[in-house]
């Protein structure tokens, strides 16, 4: 039993400092296991836990000690452990442990290592379990990965060896309870007044969208604000991995995939549900993210009535964007030639808007480009708005999204859906 008059945080060292928290967690899980309803532990009964095993072990803790341990068992009982600060300061969009002793966060869309560590691998583990176990998830040597949903909506992935070397990985990219407006993109400078203009049009009048970009670079915010552009009077179906969209619309069914249980069996992936939200007499088909197979129904979809869908796919232009299509067009498992799914992707697809993150941490719309059609075997694409850096100031990007000066060849489906887009829109003279 540990035995003091008064200890301080000052005169002890780290490893006495996990010794005494670590006494103190076990005691206090020793007296609430005792508790018939554990959903009933509250803030107050472990404080009043630390109290009476304090006495018991004739300890005297400083107020700033004894902040510390309560706050520290808190959040391991109630909470993720030492990452529950992180994922309770709005400010942080990621939280990354990349093992015991290395904890980034991004913040201001900059990552920084922070002085958050666990104990060890174990303690990790520990927290990945707490995770997943209440989502019926499992975690272990022979299904090393998963990924998860927070009660909040944040999207965890976990890696645990043998295939994370370095031991435990957690990867948590926190859901924002404060749904961005366009205004807001506005104002951050992700885009400027008239392409957004634009876009509301373009969503309106039911064309295709696309959004393109690279991990981390705001696609899933945009897709959000895009997505808030569809009439209230029109049925939705979303389709995603992890439920993030925030769609304020009344009409919405939302769909989630379901991984596969423990006998890897029952798995429903985003293709079965795209397959299925067309049985579910939809205006608009929102899907999170293509990457992989799916992407042939959503371009039949697309194809077959299902006008002014919305999805999100990886990549870096919008060029690269219509590659990555067709590579996952192809996984498929359907043996079609390379042109007929381009001519799939070309008679589909309206729009690409390719969003980025530079390297200030800021995200903004870079291409918003026209998919106009086939030439030979090739797509042909024209920007209709691009992004023109003017600068750096103070280690912050400088320039905004601008009109090319191109009418797209759409114009008159914006123009039949009651958009009148005189030439200032695209940078013309009126």
């Amino acid at each position: 039993m540990i035995q003091a008059k008064e200890l301080l945080p000052q005169q002890l060292s780290q490893e006495k400092l996990k010794k005494i928290r670590e006494y103190f967690l076990s005691n206090v899980k020793i007296k609430s296991d005792k508790q018939d309803d554990k959903s009933l532990i509250s803030a107050e009964m472990i404080e009043k836990f630390l109290e009476e095993i304090t006495e018991e072990a004739n300890i005297n803790l400083g107020d700033e000690l004894k902040a510390t341990l309560f706050t520290e068992i808190l959040n391991e009982m109630q909470g993720y452990g030492p990452i529950q600060p992180l994922l309770n300061d709005p400010s942080i969009s990621e939280v990354m442990v990349n093992g015991p002793k290395q904890v980034y966060i991004e913040k201001s869309g900059k990552l920084v290592k922070s002085g958050i560590t666990f104990d060890d691998n174990a303690h990790v583990l520990h927290v990945i379990e707490k995770i997943v176990l209440p989502l019926g998830r499992r975690i272990d040597k022979d299904s090393p990965t998963v990924d998860a949903r927070l009660p909040d909506g944040s999207r965890v992935n976990a890696v645990i060896p043998p295939v994370a070397i370095d031991g435990p990985s957690i990867t948590i990219r926190k859901f924002s309870e404060e749904k961005l407006t366009v205004q807001d993109l506005i104002n951050f400078g992700s885009i400027t007044q008239i392409a957004a203009d634009f876009l509301k049009a373009c969503v309106e009048a039911k064309l295709n969208v696309i959004i393109s970009g690279g991990t981390g670079s705001g696609k899933t915010t945009l897709l959000n604000v895009l997505s808030g552009f569809i009439p209230t009077t029109e049925r939705i179906v979303t389709i995603e991995d992890s439920a993030e969209l925030q769609l304020q619309q009344e009409h919405v069914v939302r769909l989630e995939t379901q991984p596969p249980d423990i006998e890897n069996k029952n798995e429903i992936n985003i293709r079965d549900l795209v397959r299925n939200s067309l049985r579910m007499r939809p205006d608009r088909i929102v899907v999170g993210e293509v990457r992989g197979g799916e992407t042939i129904d959503m371009l039949q979809a697309m194809n077959t009535g299902h006008d002014g869908s919305l999805t999100t796919l990886h990549s870096n232009t919008p060029r690269d964007a219509l590659s990555r299509l067709e590579t996952m067009a192809m996984m498929s498992g359907m043996d079609l030639p390379i042109r007929v799914i381009r001519e799939q992707i070309a008679s589909a697809v309206d729009l690409i808007v390719q969003q980025s993150r530079f390297t200030d941490g800021s995200r903004k719309v870079t291409h918003i480009t026209e998919v106009s059609g086939m030439e030979g075997d090739i797509i042909v694409m024209t920007d209709v708005f691009k992004f023109k850096q003017d600068g750096v100031e103070d280690e912050k990007i400088l320039g905004q999204i601008s009109p090319t000066g191109i009418r797209p060849l759409f114009s008159e489906q914006l123009k039949a859906a009651g958009f009148e887009m005189g030439p200032e829109m695209f940078g013309g003279s009126i």
